[in-house]
């Protein structure tokens, strides 16, 4: 996610804005830029890479100036650069402004002021804002800012200069987080806390839709409706710099876990078109008549995304009806693949830049294989040499443990499975409408599976002594299962394996000794009731069996020792949510066991050699 800082009052400007960019290089970022009001115009100072970057270009400058606003970008649209990184002016250079969010009609919006004689300079969505606020302007910041985003759909924390108002700066949001920090003789804007704590712990948390007037001696907050708020709350911040960072959290991994439901919502927006019942996939530009002659799909990742993969295979073949197979990427180019121009690859990688999974998509591309790459990072090496790109909106995955990144690579798969059934017309458009409905749905139920703390740390009390796990499942919870299991080794050091529940028999049950800790997924209603039998297998000799189900199943607890819960919602997105509980439990497992949750041993964020 982006950062976000603005300062107006009686210090030099720069040096404010550069401590609160540096306070918020936790969230990830690609580049970096400053704009300030000096001399009645406007001056922009931007660069791609890190801070330091930014300081070195400003070295030696004359900045004598007491407003302006900075930005640490994650790029979204349009790759890490120069002209890309953030402020973004108007064509005429009196308007300049910082955003977070994504623009989804920027498209049109982009085409329409083009014809109006705009010129832009850089590929973002963001670009069109400035644009916008300059085409409406009437003389007065405030209604021009309100006029220009009735316009805009999707979401935005937004800071905007005039440099014919340079006594204010406008602060407004939908979707993204922004809060006005209180000062004396001078106050602040900022996407996060940390940005502003230096000098103040007294702050606005600006609500959806609502705007902020920031002048050096007052802060004016109305609705986009130009309704005066009065009385607006002040929150005081009760921690340090370095907890505000995490959010309040102990971790990072325990912060993306609860940004889950933000992230899901943000990899589905703009793509659900519920009134007519169809998925919005415009940046795969796979032809239609592609799209019908596939005849087999490849699926190569490594690690967590290869388990999302795992999903992707089961919805493809059953929805699409497309032959599946799914490889491990450091495996994949070694094993002489069968391949043609027929054949689609999915690569997924978090990073875009997993050096296993590219040499897998270059050797497909050799062959002739159509690439669609699921990534995380706009730019990435993944992005530029796909085919086509479908992104995960979730922002930068700090804890090297995947959690949020795995969670919106399942939702690509769900979205880019849906889009083939409705361009091969495997499925009615009735069939398509109650998948995107359900799709709608699983934001607010994946805040509905984290509520469960009390009853994880429970478990935790009593197990986390335990060297040996194992989870079970079948059909897709066979695929939960390995990921819960990686979590929980990988923070945690605790021996953890997953297994089909239908293998049992075949060898797993040698290990099963009084007291282990069997995590089972039972969430697979065609399978439900062999699943319970393989439950009663193992406590039959002796195992302590942890049950993920639906919070409407009112006889699993008959078989087994704990219940971990999740909200009913379609088969095939129960992987998204029946995850949740189980990064839980490997996180608060870790805890107890006094791990380095963030930085697990002998692991790297990234896998960029092979």
């Amino acid at each position: 996610m982006c950062g976000i800082v603005g300062y107006i009052g009686h210090q030099k400007a720069v040096p404010v804005l550069l401590e609160g960019l540096q306070r918020l290089e936790y969230r990830g970022y690609d580049s970096a830029g400053v704009a300030i009001l000096q001399d009645g115009k406007i001056r922009v100072e931007k660069t791609v890479g890190k801070l330091e970057a930014l300081k070195e270009t400003l070295e030696g400058k004359d900045l004598d100036t007491y407003v302006g606003i900075g930005h640490t970008r994650w790029a979204t649209h349009g790759a890490p650069s120069t002209a890309n990184a953030h402020p973004h002016m108007d064509c005429t250079g009196k308007f300049v402004i910082v955003h977070n969010g994504i623009i989804e009609n920027y498209l049109a919006l982009r085409e329409e002021l083009q014809h109006l004689g705009h010129e832009f300079k850089s590929e973002t969505d963001t670009e069109i804002l400035a644009h916008l606020i300059e085409q409406y302007d009437d003389g007065d910041l405030e209604s021009t800012v309100k006029k220009a985003l009735k316009r805009v759909d999707g979401s935005f924390a937004l800071g905007v200069l005039d440099r014919e108002e340079p006594n204010r700066l406008i602060a407004v949001r939908k979707d993204s987080p922004l809060v006005i920090g209180i000062g004396q003789g001078e106050n602040f804007i900022a996407s996060d806390i940390p940005a502003i704590l230096k000098y103040t712990k007294k702050a606005y948390i600006l609500n959806d839709y609502e705007m902020a007037i920031v002048t050096k001696d007052h802060v004016e907050i109305k609705t986009l409706d130009g309704e005066q708020i009065e009385n607006k709350e002040v929150f005081e911040v009760k921690w340090d710099a370095a907890a505000a960072e995490k959010g309040g959290y102990e971790h990072f991994m325990l912060k993306e876990i609860h940004e889950q439901p933000k992230a899901i919502k943000d990899t589905l927006s703009g793509r659900l078109d519920l009134d007519n019942g169809q998925v919005v996939l415009d940046e795969v530009k796979l032809p239609v008549e592609q799209i019908k002659n596939i005849k087999k799909v490849f699926i190569t990742a490594c690690g967590t995304a290869y388990h999302a993969g795992l999903m992707g295979k089961y919805m493809i073949e059953d929805l699409v009806r497309v032959p599946v197979e799914v490889d491990i990427a450091s495996e994949f180019r070694y094993r002489n693949p069968i391949i043609d121009n027929e054949t689609l690859i999915i690569v997924v990688s978090q990073s875009g830049e997993t050096a296993d999974t590219l040499a897998a998509m270059r050797e497909a591309k050799q062959k002739g294989a159509r690439v669609v790459a699921v990534t995380n990072v706009v730019g990435s090496s993944v992005a530029r040499e796909a085919d086509d790109v479908i992104y995960t909106w979730a922002g930068p995955e700090i804890a090297v443990a995947s959690t949020k990144a795995y969670t919106t690579q399942l939702i690509a798969m769900y979205l880019l499975s849906l889009y083939f059934a409705q361009v091969r017309e495997t499925l009615s458009k009735q069939e398509i409408k109650g998948y995107l409905e359900a799709l709608n749905q699983l934001p607010e139920q994946a805040e509905a599976a984290l509520k469960q703390d009390e009853d994880i740390l429970q478990l935790v009390k009593a197990y986390a002594k335990s060297e040996n796990a194992f989870f079970l499942g079948r059909s897709l919870d066979a695929a939960v299962a390995m990921e819960g299991a990686l979590k929980l080794k990988e923070i945690s050091y605790i021996h953890a394996e997953a297994y089909a529940a239908g293998e049992l028999k075949h060898g797993t049950l040698a290990l099963i000794t009084e007291g282990i800790p069997v995590i089972t997924l039972a969430t697979q209603q065609d399978v439900y009731d062999k699943t319970i039998s393989n439950i009663k297998e193992v406590t039959a000799r002796g195992a302590d069996v942890i049950a993920v189900a639906f919070d409407t199943d009112t006889q699993i607890q008959k078989s087994v020792n704990h219940v971990l819960t999740i909200p009913l919602t379609e088969k095939y997105f129960t992987p998204v949510l029946s995850v949740i509980p189980l990064q839980m439990l490997a996180y608060y497992m870790a805890i107890e066991r006094g791990c380095d949750v963030d930085k697990p041993r002998n692991l790297a964020k990234s896998v960029t050699v092979e």
